[in-house]
C-alpha cells in the first residue's frame, strides 16, 4: 500500500500535453495520447504525472489561459477521456496532479465577457482589477508595474459609445485579466473547482504564479522600499488566508489530496511560509535550476534549500526544467549555464555534447538528494532546446510581448519523438504536420532508438528511477555531506554515497566503494570530469 505521505518522496512527470503524444492525428498532443504513453510512464518509474493546462482555452498562452475549469479543450479531447485517464493511471500506480491558474483566467471567460459589457463600478467588474487612468482624460496606465512577459501591465478598454473607457490589469499577457482575491465570488468559484476535480480523482493540483494572486488595492509603484509581505502585487501576506482555504478543502477527502505551489521568490525564508503545515504540501524549488553548473554554487543552494524547508517540515523538491525554462542540455552546455528569464537571448552559443553529459550527471545528483524530484517530459531522452524554430511557428506571448528579443519558450515545448527516421517520429500518424517543427536529428533521441541503446539517457533514467524507488535510504536516510574537495559535491545518505565530479580532472573514489550507477563510465577507475557517481561499501 503507498503510503499518506508519498508525496514526501514522489517522483512526478510533467505532461505538456500538447508535445507529449498526438493520437489524433491533428499534430497536437492528446488525452488519448497519454493514455497510449502510461507503459512507458510506468515503465520508467515515476509516481505520478502533473499536466499543464487541459482545459477548454484559447491558447494565448499554452493554455494557462483559462476559459472554463470544467471541461477539456478539444484540442486534447473529453471530460470523459480525462477521467478514464485519471482512473487508468491511478490502476499502474501513477496518481494525477493538474494545474490551476488562480491569478488570472482567459479573457474569453464568461466573467471577463460580462465584465467587458458591464459598466463602471459595475458587480461584474469587481472580479477584475478595473480602474481609471491617470493624467488628462486617464490617458495614462494606473501604475507601472512590471509585466512577467514583458510590455505593459494594463490594457485600456473601449465604451459602448467608442470612448476610451478604464484599464484592466494583467500581469501576463492582455488576454490573461487579473482576477480579485477579495471578491467572495472568486474564493468561492475556486474553491468548487478544486472540490470538482478532486471528486474525480485527481490526487492534488499545481498552483500556478501562486504568490502573485494578491494586490495592494491601493495600487502604488513598485519603488522597492516595501517592507516583506507588502509588495503591490507579489508575496503579499494575506495571501496566506487563501492558501489556508484550499488545504482545508483537501484535507477533507480520505485520502488528503495535495497542493503544489509554483512559487517563484528569492527570499527562501518567505518561500517557506507557503509550506506551513496548514497550507501547501510542496512548492517548486527554482533556485537550483536557475544557478551555474558550479559545485559551490549547487552546493550553496542545496543547503539554503534544505534548511528553509526544515523548520516548516516539509520536503524540498528537485527539478531542472520544466516547459518555461531552457532545457538542461543546452543550458549546461554554455558559458554561462545559470538561467534567468531577463537574459534569455536569440543565438547564445551551446556545445550540445558537454550539454548532455552535465545533464546527467545532474539528473543523477538532484535524484539522491531528499526530497521529490520532477522531471520535465523528454529531459530522460536528454532533449536540447530547439532554438531554430522558425519564427512564423513561434506562439509564445513571451516572443511576440519583448517585439522578438527574447526567443520564449516554445523551444522546450517541441513535441517529442517516439520511433522512427523521419518527422513526425512516431509523435503523430505518418505524414502529420506536427504544431512545432522537430529537429531532423531527434531520430537518434527517440524512445525507440534509446530503448536499444544501453547507455542512453532514457536507459540511465530508468535505472536512476528504479534504485531511487527500491533504495529505503534514499528514502529515509538523512543527507551528510563529504569532503572531496571544492571540485566535488559528495554526500552520504545512510551507506550511499553520491559523487559528481565537477573540475576538469578526474578525481579518485573511496577503495572501499562499489559504483553501482554512473552518468558517464568511469576512466581506469577514477570519475571523470561532469560525471556523477553512486557507490556504496564494497
Amino acid at each position: 500500500m503507498t503510503p499518506p505521505d508519498w508525496w514526501r518522496t514522489a517522483v512526478v512527470y510533467e505532461v505538456y500535453p500538447r508535445s507529449f503524444r498526438d493520437a489524433d492525428g491533428d499534430g497536437a498532443g492528446d488525452l488519448e495520447g497519454v493514455r497510449a504513453g502510461l507503459p512507458y510512464l510506468e515503465s520508467l518509474g515515476v509516481d505520478a504525472i502533473w499536466f499543464t493546462p487541459w482545459y477548454v482555452s484559447p491558447l494565448a498562452d499554452g493554455g494557462y489561459d483559462v476559459q472554463d475549469y470544467r471541461r477539456i479543450d478539444p484540442v486534447f479531447g473529453t471530460l470523459e477521456q480525462a477521467e478514464a485517464l485519471i482512473a487508468e493511471a491511478r490502476e499502474r500506480g501513477i496518481r494525477t496532479i493538474i494545474d490551476v491558474v488562480p491569478n488570472h483566467v482567459s479573457d474569453r471567460h464568461p466573467w471577463f465577457v460580462e465584465a467587458l459589457a458591464s459598466p463602471p463600478g459595475s458587480e461584474a467588474r469587481q472580479r477584475f482589477w478595473f480602474h481609471p487612468g491617470k493624467g488628462p482624460g486617464g490617458a495614462e496606465p494606473p501604475t507601472h508595474w512590471k509585466n512577467n512577459f514583458g510590455g505593459d501591465v494594463w490594457t485600456r478598454t473601449t465604451n459602448a459609445d467608442g470612448s476610451p473607457g478604464e484599464w484592466y490589469l494583467h500581469l501576463f499577457a492582455a488576454e490573461q485579466p487579473d482576477l480579485n482575491w477579495t471578491h467572495p465570488d472568486v474564493v468561492r468559484e475556486h474553491e468548487d473547482i478544486l472540490r470538482f476535480w478532486f471528486d474525480r480523482g485527481v490526487a492534488g493540483i499545481r498552483i500556478d504564479s501562486a504568490a502573485h494572486i494578491m494586490k495592494d488595492p491601493a495600487l502604488p509603484e513598485d519603488d522597492g522600499t516595501h517592507a516583506p509581505g507588502a509588495h503591490p502585487n507579489l508575496d503579499r501576506d494575506e495571501v496566506h488566508d487563501i492558501y489556508r482555504r484550499w488545504r482545508a478543502v483537501a484535507d477533507s477527502y480520505d485520502e488528503p489530496r495535495i497542493l503544489v505551489g509554483e512559487v517563484w521568490l528569492p527570499d527562501a525564508e518567505r518561500f517557506a511560509r507557503y509550506l506551513a503545515a496548514d497550507e501547501m504540501h510542496t512548492a517548486f524549488n527554482f533556485d537550483l535550476m536557475t544557478r551555474a553548473w558550479d559545485a559551490a554554487e549547487l552546493r550553496a543552494s542545496i543547503d539554503l534549500m534544505i534548511a528553509a524547508h526544515e523548520p516548516v517540515g516539509a520536503p524540498c523538491t528537485w527539478v531542472l526544467s520544466n516547459h518555461d525554462v531552457t532545457r538542461p542540455v543546452t543550458r549546461y552546455g554554455r558559458v554561462d549555464t545559470s538561467f534567468d528569464f531577463d537574459t534569455k537571448a536569440w543565438g547564445v552559443p551551446t556545445d550540445e555534447v558537454l550539454g548532455l553529459r552535465r545533464a546527467r550527471a545532474a539528473a543523477l545528483l538532484i535524484a539522491a538528494l531528499p526530497g521529490s524530484l520532477y522531471v520535465y517530459q523528454g529531459d530522460e531522452l536528454g532533449l536540447p532546446e530547439v532554438e531554430d524554430l522558425d519564427r512564423s511557428e513561434l506562439q509564445d506571448p513571451m516572443y511576440f510581448r519583448t517585439g522578438g528579443a527574447s526567443p520564449g519558450r516554445d523551444g522546450c515545448r517541441v513535441p517529442l519523438p517516439w520511433s522512427g527516421d523521419e518527422q513526425p517520429f512516431g509523435f503523430s500518424p505518418s505524414g502529420t504536420k506536427t504544431w512545432l517543427t522537430q529537429p531532423d536529428g531527434w531520430r537518434a533521441l527517440s524512445v525507440e532508438a534509446q530503448e536499444a541503446d544501453p547507455d542512453s539517457t532514457l536507459n540511465l533514467y530508468r535505472a536512476c528511477l528504479g534504485i531511487r524507488r527500491n533504495e529505503p535510504d534514499l528514502h529515509t536516510a538523512a543527507m551528510s555531506w563529504l569532503d572531496r574537495g571544492p571540485s566535488v559535491l559528495a554526500f552520504r545518505r545512510g551507506p550511499v554515497v553520491s559523487l559528481t565530479n565537477f573540475g576538469a580532472e578526474p578525481v579518485e573514489l573511496d577503495p572501499a566503494w562499489s559504483v553501482f550507477l554512473a552518468s558517464d563510465p568511469l576512466v581506469d577507475g577514477l570519475v571523470p570530469a561532469d560525471t556523477t557517481v553512486w557507490a556504496r561499501p564494497a
